[in-house]
Parts: C-alpha cells; structure tokens; sequence
C-alpha cells in the first residue's frame, strides 16, 4: 500500500510538473504575438522566426551543455559532473539522501530526471526569447541564433547554478522562487548589451534629440500575446513547486494574478498622466512587468504585498521605457523596461515583503516585517553579482559575433525591412511593398508575390552606425 502510495504522488507531481512546462512553453506564441505586433509589418516573418528557432536552438544548447552546467555537481561557481547530454548518474524520482547521482541541487522535487529536464528546459528558452524583441528589427538572422546558443549553454546555465544549483548565491541566503533573476534580469542584461553592440533603428532618433515614435502594425496582435503570457505565467509560477502542492499552487496563482492586474491598472494610470493618453501598449507592458515582478517573490509573499508589488512595478516600467528613450537606448518592445528593470526590483522585493509565516523554513521575514536587512542584502548582492556577470560575458559575446560575422543588416535592408532581406518573404504580401535592396524604386519578386515599391532606400548609413 505504501509503494502505491508513493507511486501515486511520483505520478500526480510529474502530471503536475508535465502541465505547468506546457504551460510555460505555449508562452513561445505569446513573445511572439507581443514581438510581432509591437513591430512593424515589414519585419513580422522576422520576428515571428526568430522566436520560432529560439527554442529549438534553446532545445539543443540546454541538452548539449547548459543542463550539466546548471545542476551538475561541482563548485561554488558551475557545475562539473553529469556536464554533457544529461548523461550522468541519476536514480530520480528518488529525493534526499535517497538521491544518487549528480544532480544533487535538484533532489528536493520526486519527479523523473526527463521532467526535472523539460521543467528547466521552458525556461531557459524564456530567457533566450526576451533577447529577441529587445533587438528587433535591426539583427542579423544567423548572429541571433549563435547568440542564442550562447545564452542558454552557458550564460543562463551559470547564473542558474549559483542561484538553484546549490551555488554561492544559494548558499549565501538568496531566494528567487520562480526566476526573477535566473530568467528575467539575465535575459534582460544580454538585451541590454545586444542594443548597445547594435545602436538604434534608423529614424528612431534625430539628431535634435528628439524620439520619434515607431508604431507596431498590429496591437490586435500585442494584446493577444500578453493575454497568452498572463495564461501562460500561471505555469511558470505555480509550477515551480515542481510537486503537486495543492497548498502552494493556488496561494502562487492568486499572488501572481494579482500582482499582473494590479500594474496594468496602475501603468495605465502611469501612462495616462506622463503623456496624456491610457496607451495600450502600456497597459500590456505594465501586466508583463507586474508578472516579472512577483516571479522570484510569488511563493513567499502575502496576496496583498502581491497587488503592492503589482502597482508599483506598473508605474515602474512606464518610467522604464520612457527613461530608456530618453538616453537614446531603442528597445522596440520595452523588454528591458520589463524584464530587466522588473526583475531586478522582483528581487529586491523578496527582501522587504517575504513572510516567514508563509513558507516556513525558506526566506524568513523581509524587512517590512521585522526581519531586518539580512534577506534584502542577500538579494541585493544578487543583483549586482548577476547583472556585472550576464551584462559582461553578453557583451563579449555580441563583441565576437559582430566581429566575425557581423550583427547589423545593412541600412538598406533595414529600411526595405528584414522580411524580404533575410527570408525572401512577406508577412502580408497583399497590404505590402518593399523596395530593391540596391536603392532603386521598381518591381520584385519575393516568393511567388509580385510586389511594387513608391519609395528609394538611402544609401548612406545614419550617423550612429
């Protein structure tokens, strides 16, 4: 009866596990529909590849390499042992001191190794995909996918292990339930980097300093793809118990629903009273940046502390993305306003709103109550620690590839748009016209559609290329 029993429970966290990775997974169409429609039309086939390649090549590169370095046994820093292929010793579902194997940092959950694999595998894909629309219409197709390689072998992987793997930050007193950091600010730092190595879009910024707005061609689109990231979220949180911890779930769904609600509320009111109007794709961005917001704190903090921690990342992220316009740093979709911004104040708030009451034996109180600046350190060292490490070795690695083949399309690509100059297709070819990629107004063929173009492509690049 009790091996059952047992059996029972393996089974009911592994289905449990299985869903909420699905879950997380089907959050590849919202990046999508949010990157897609908050860009425009000509770059849409563009977009909508890059976030398709993104996980098969996250697939690869986590299976490859990322895995071991995450979870293997080994020092403070990387994992060494069981490094290649998910090919080390392993006796899963076993938990504990029943654990033998050399995955040891991750023996507190009693579900199969494959399911531990495809848990971890959703979201590191998730990190690589928000690289993407930070450098949107402007990066070189192959010079992405290398990139992406390289975000989720290794850059993820060590960042993952010093905070899940049993690393320093683990073992220094840090908490990040469901990725904050882990995910968000480090696929937030190598956007950042990646927009630097790249410069703005052309147009974006002219030489008054004046912003120039570039509208999405589809806010249908955007708003579809955030709806699917809210629904899609609610694996990504809750199922990070990684057991079927009736419990934890619901208290997780409620903290993370609330906290999404309360900053699109109050980053429509943010925008409303910065530039005049309720903007949309505010409202959008203000529910994403209260989802990335309550990621690392979900399990550990009231439903109220959630719907704080909600209104405040929703005024946050408005100033976000108008401050980075303002220094000239051209995210076409404001994911470093989200998720770099808001996942390092997720983790910072981990330390003032974590109650002990909540989940005994984890985080302890936070400062707002009572327990001092012990936990708020732990989580600010965190975010120094991980953001000098991802931002470096991110933009060390756009440095090579930009060096060996490049990062930027040309400038006549660019304004002809990447659809046609890196696909040979149009995302819409009876609304569009494109121009030859040589500057001169005329007919072409892209894919079976005969296309006409009213206008040139300058020649020359803009001053900040």
């Amino acid at each position: 009866m009790a091996d059952a029993i047992k059996d029972y429970k393996i089974a009911i966290d592994t289905l449990w596990v299985m869903i909420a990775a699905f879950l997380v997974f089907f959050m590849n169409l919202g990046f999508a529909m949010v990157e897609s429609g908050l860009c425009r039309a000509k770059n849409t086939v563009n977009i909508l590849s890059k976030n398709f390649i993104v996980f098969a090549i996250s697939s690869l590169a986590f299976y490859i390499i990322g895995w071991g370095l995450m979870f293997g046994d080994g020092n403070a820093f990387v994992g060494l042992k069981g490094l290649w292929f998910v090919n080390g010793a392993d006796n899963s579902p076993a938990m504990g001191d029943a654990y033998q194997g050399v995955y040891s940092a991750i023996n507190w959950t009693g579900v199969p190794i494959w399911a531990k694999f495809f848990f971890q595998l959703v979201f590191a894909g998730t990190a690589a995909t928000i690289v993407s629309g930070a450098v949107a219409e402007r990066i070189k197709y192959h010079s992405f996918i290398v990139f992406t390689f390289v975000i989720v072998g290794v850059i993820y992987p060590v960042v993952g292990h010093w905070v899940w793997g049993g690393g320093w930050l683990q073992k220094l007193g840090m908490w990040d339930f469901a990725g904050s950091t882990v995910v968000h600010s480090v696929g937030g730092w190598a956007a950042l980097a990646g927009i630097l190595m790249l410069g703005p879009r052309i147009g974006k910024y002219a030489k008054d300093g004046k912003v120039n707005p570039i509208p999405g061609h589809s806010m249908t689109a955007a708003t579809m793809g955030a709806l699917v990231l809210w629904f899609g979220w609610f694996g990504f949180n809750p199922g990070s118990t990684m057991a079927a911890s009736w419990n934890d779930i619901s208290r997780i769904a409620v903290t993370t629903n609330s906290a999404a609600a309360a900053a699109a509320f109050s980053a429509t009111l943010a925008a409303w009273l910065l530039i005049g109007k309720p903007d949309l794709s505010m409202t959008l961005n203000g529910c994403l940046a209260g989802l990335v917001a309550i990621t690392a704190p979900c399990a550990y903090v009231s439903v109220g502390s959630s719907v704080i921690i909600g209104l405040i990342a929703g005024c946050v992220v408005v100033a976000a993305v108008l401050m980075f316009d303002n220094v000239k740093i051209d995210d076409p979709v404001g994911a470093t306003s989200v998720h770099l911004v808001c996942g390092i104040l997720g983790t910072l708030f981990v330390g003032l709103f974590a109650q002990d009451s909540i989940m005994p034996k984890t985080t302890g109180n936070g400062l707002f109550f009572g327990g001092g600046l012990t936990l708020l350190k732990a989580q600010a060292i965190a975010v120094l620690s991980v953001g000098l490490f991802s931002f470096t070795i991110s933009l060390a690695a756009w440095a090579v590839i930009k060096m060996v083949m490049g990062i930027r399309v040309s400038p006549e690509e660019e304004m002809e748009g990447l659809d046609y100059g890196e696909h040979g297709m149009l995302a819409y070819p009876d609304f569009q016209t494109v121009t030859h990629s040589i500057g001169t107004p005329g007919s072409v063929t892209a894919s079976g559609y005969h296309q006409a173009s009213p206008i040139a492509v300058p020649k020359r690049a803009p001053a900040h290329q």
